[in-house]
């Protein structure tokens, strides 16, 4: 699907939306209904990865998909409500609309909660495509034709550079602005804040850099 409309991708979890509240109150349901003591402090201090890295440090691999699932479904009840924009957010998609483009949303969390997090959170994305992480993002963001991907990890940025895509980067998750930089991001903003400033001079064609 490729497009001459400037398409600019963004990440989802400390990125569009701070979710460590649910993320915390989820795995702290999971821990209660298993049995088995997961730190949601710790997990939520390394946000990005897929769900079932973070469950290899806690469940026996025999039990990973299974609890995959049903942290899924405990999601829906526990993470939506106290999750919520992060800053700049609604500015950063308004900003892409004003340039005539698309906004979409490439994420690894699982897709019909992210849905549920962009509708509770009035954040309307053009397409929203889960269950991908890192290189794997590039999957999306080409079919779309997506100039720009911004995101706050290491595995964004990666993600950005496999697919051609400019990355932008945000230092407001797990990764610092020197890791961001070390990682071959193009770009590194402190947060979305200063997205639409950046924008204006991209489009113009300055090197917004």
């Amino acid at each position: 699907m490729t497009s001459h409309t400037l398409t600019v991708g963004f990440d989802l979890d400390m990125t569009l939306i701070d979710s460590r509240p649910g993320i915390k109150a989820a795995f702290l349901a999971l821990s209660a209904e298993t049995g088995t003591f997961v730190d949601a402090d710790l997990a939520i201090t390394r946000l990005g990865p897929p769900l079932e890295q973070e469950l290899r440090h806690w469940f026996p691999e025999d039990e990973i998909q299974e609890m995959a699932d049903r942290y899924r479904e405990i999601y829906v009840t526990h993470a939506i409500e106290p999750s919520l924009a992060m800053a700049g957010a609604g500015d950063a998609v308004a900003a892409v609309r004003a340039h005539g483009g698309r906004a979409i949303v490439v994420t690894a969390k699982y897709e019909p909660n992210a849905k549920l997090h962009l509708t509770h959170l009035g954040i309307e994305a053009d397409a929203v495509i889960g269950s991908l992480w890192a290189e794997a993002k590039a999957e999306a963001l080409r079919e779309y034709g997506a100039a720009v991907y911004v995101g706050d990890h290491t595995g964004d940025v990666r993600g950005a550079r496999t697919a051609g895509a400019l990355s932008v980067a945000v230092a407001t998750g797990p990764c610092d602005a020197a890791e961001l930089r070390a990682a071959g991001a193009d770009v590194v903003l402190a947060g979305l804040d200063e997205f639409p400033a950046w924008l204006d001079a991209y489009a113009a064609g300055g090197s917004g850099s």
